[in-house]
């Protein structure tokens, strides 16, 4: 079991430019199969608000830093990346939580 201390989690808030909502939508959906599947991932869940369209949350956990750094290095993610400018009104905002209960 990972240590609750060591594990990343975080929530990741994309925001859609005007126009890009299901190609940002896409482009995410696409992201989760493959993260899941990487070895340190813990969890990884693509959420919109419900009275925002086009404002997605990613809530992940990967058991530390190492793994979340691999997940960024992956190609997938490399290729997201590269298509974000395209797809994102603002730069992503990645907010790390502390687990304080379980």
């Amino acid at each position: 079991m990972v240590e609750i201390e060591k594990a990343r989690v975080s929530i990741a808030v994309l925001k859609a430019k005007a126009g890009q909502q299901e190609a940002l939508k896409a482009a995410l959906l696409a992201l989760v199969e493959p993260t899941r599947a990487e070895p340190g991932n813990l969890d990884y869940v693509l959420f919109e608000r419900q009275d925002e369209p086009g404002t997605f949350f990613m809530r992940e956990a990967f058991t530390d830093q190492a793994a979340l750094d691999a997940h960024f290095a992956t190609p997938y993610f490399q290729r997201f990346a590269a298509a974000s400018d395209d797809l994102l009104a603002e730069p992503l905002q990645l907010i790390f939580l502390e687990q304080v209960s379980t």
